[in-house]
């Protein structure tokens, strides 16, 4: 499309096209608008550099619109709402002015971009409305759809998530990061009690175990409260215990009551595995003692939509107006 623009001569011809959604996504009436940040770094760099242009000509494109590539740079101005917005149907949410070539060449970029953060920055503030004035964290790494990972996390910050385990993206966008152990470092060791001890030495101040790896209830927490009281001997304190299989409604509630008997109503319960709105929304009812829940594959996915359907429409275009490109289905 944009050589075709180049060779009919229409490159230069002002332009202005609208993004917005025609429907928000998880059966639910808004989005959080997010990718902004992202939009306009991808944009300050956008150029075809010497390998682009070696393979564009080897699709047989046109030597005069390559030489023209070879100096682009986009020289557009881009309105947009402010990232974190809620946001409706039909409602522009960016509008990208300049010339015809310019403004279709971004195309594909901001779609993508625009219509994935704002997927993941809806469902975090889904689940943190779920959550209440329980914290949640962004653990979905390990089930991202690739790189879009480490842009998915700071999407998921967009909507609500309080930390992310993410380092990368934590170091790329200035995030706050967390984190606390897999069964994998338990079970490096000879015992569950010795892994504790040796966690509990390695980080003092912020130690969270992962109870469940052998018995939640019978080991897991009874070697828990032996390094906490270890722990405060010694002038620190157990920050947190971490459930991440089973019944956590029945588990937490158990752990909750072996903690406070032993006056450690200080630790806190933290649940991970396969949460989502509607199983944290649950656990509240069940009145769980949880005090903060990590969530992975179905926010970093996006579960159950796997999109947005945001469009990018031309609505005005030397001098006249497209205005029918926003009916529904168009």
């Amino acid at each position: 499309m944009a050589q075709g623009y180049f060779l009919s001569g229409k490159k230069d011809t002002p332009a202005r096209f609208d993004y917005f959604f025609r429907k928000a996504p998880f059966n639910g009436s808004f989005v959080i608008f997010a990718g902004l940040h992202n939009l306009l770094e991808m944009l300050e760099g956008f150029s075809f550099d010497t390998d682009a242009l070696y393979f564009l000509e080897s699709r047989r494109f046109n030597p005069k619109f390559l030489e023209y590539l070879g100096n682009f740079r986009f020289e557009g101005n881009v309105f947009a709402s402010p990232e974190g917005e809620i946001v409706f149907p039909y409602e522009p949410l960016i509008s990208v002015e300049g010339s015809l070539i310019e403004c279709q060449l971004i195309e594909s970029m901001l779609l993508n971009i625009i219509n994935f953060k704002s997927l993941i920055a809806t469902k975090a503030s889904r689940i943190s409305h779920a959550a209440g004035n329980r914290e949640f964290v962004d653990f979905g790494l390990r089930r991202g759809q690739g790189t879009g990972s480490i842009q998915a996390s700071r999407a998921a910050i967009i909507g609500g998530a309080a930390s992310t385990s993410n380092m990368l993206a934590a170091c790329h966008y200035g995030l706050k990061s967390t984190g606390t152990q897999a069964h994998s470092w338990i079970q490096s060791f000879e015992d569950e009690l010795s892994a504790f001890r040796q966690f509990s030495r390695t980080f003092p101040e912020n130690c969270i175990l992962l109870v469940d790896t052998y018995d939640t209830l019978r080991t897991g927490v009874p070697n828990a409260i032996k390094v906490a009281k270890e722990m405060e001997r010694e002038g620190n304190k157990l920050s947190g215990i971490r459930l991440d299989s089973g019944d956590l409604a029945y588990l937490s509630k158990n752990a909750r009551k072996m903690l406070d008997d032993e006056g450690l109503q200080y630790v806190k319960i933290i649940a991970s595995n396969q949460l989502d709105e509607y199983v944290i929304r649950s656990l509240r009812e069940q009145n769980a003692p949880i005090d903060s829940f990590g969530v992975g594959t179905n926010l970093i996915t996006g579960k159950k939509d796997a999109a947005l359907d945001g469009v990018y429409k031309l609505v005005h275009s030397d001098g006249r107006y497209q205005a029918g490109r926003y009916l529904p289905g168009r």
